[in-house]
């Protein structure tokens, strides 16, 4: 039997620049890199939860916006991970970029008053993704540099509580991502050795994005509830089913 890495499936042959240290269609043959893939449900289903939710409760579009624009992200990792597609690649590359302008608009207008738009930093953040697509497309072999691009963008002196957790978590997901990319070929001889149960343990790229995942979800709760509390809205932190979180809040009475 050939090697895992060496297998094809239904996409066919990778055509992407980068393929992951999973072995690829060793779990499903419509799937290339399974556990890769389905980690990215963490920043499809809560995302689109919370773009309903904001929708509901009358907030601003931009916090929409931000919700939905971490769906991207993960429906384009999806799409990658599932196929090692060249096209699919910049799926996933490229939306984590426009999220991340969307993001930092969002913490800089925390403290604007309701409904305002700040047309010189809109303008900047898209000219900035509109720069990073270019060089993306022409030259996608800096996909490494622009993925550091948007974790350093991230290294923000956030304050206390969501903003400390959710740069955390990311943190230690991209030191999962750099032991994946570093210690790759130690990683597939040890996943022939043990169960299977324990070398799912080990596919520390699906790690990366469930960590990140979260960290990105936690960020949006942290820029939501310090506008909100601007407002004089008060914010409240909740855990549905005593784990997943979430804000709910009521607008102050009016006397």
């Amino acid at each position: 039997m050939a090697p895992a890495a060496d297998r094809e499936g239904y996409w066919g042959p990778t055509t992407s620049t980068l393929d992951w240290c999973e072995e690829n269609y060793s779990v499903t043959w419509y799937i290339a890199e399974f556990w890769n893939t389905v980690s990215n449900l963490i920043m499809i289903i809560p995302p689109m939860f919370g773009a309903i939710q904001s929708v509901r409760d009358g907030l601003e579009k931009r916090y929409i916006a931000s919700y939905l624009a971490l769906t991207v992200v993960g429906m384009g990792s999806w799409c990658f991970h599932m196929t090692l597609k060249y096209e699919m690649q910049l799926l996933d590359e490229l939306p984590m970029i426009y999220s991340c302008c969307i993001f930092v608009y969002c913490m800089f207008e925390c403290f604007k008053i309701k409904n305002s738009v700040n047309y010189h930093l809109l303008f900047t953040l898209v000219l900035f993704s509109l720069i990073v697509t270019t060089v993306m497309y022409g030259m996608l072999v800096f996909t490494l540099v622009l993925r550091s691009i948007y974790i350093v963008t991230w290294v923000y002196p956030w304050l206390r509580g969501l903003g400390y957790t959710s740069l955390g978590i990311f943190l230690l997901g991209f030191l999962f991502w750099n032991i994946d990319n570093i210690f790759c070929e130690s990683l597939r001889n040890f996943r022939k050795k043990v169960p299977p149960i324990i070398g799912i343990t080990t596919q520390f790229h699906a790690w990366w994005h469930i960590l990140t995942g979260l960290g990105s979800y936690l960020h949006i709760l942290f820029s939501l509830y310090t506008r909100t509390l601007y407002l004089r809205y008060r914010p409240k932190v909740k855990f549905l089913f005593g784990i997943w979180p979430v804000i709910l809040f009521e607008p102050l009475r009016k006397h």
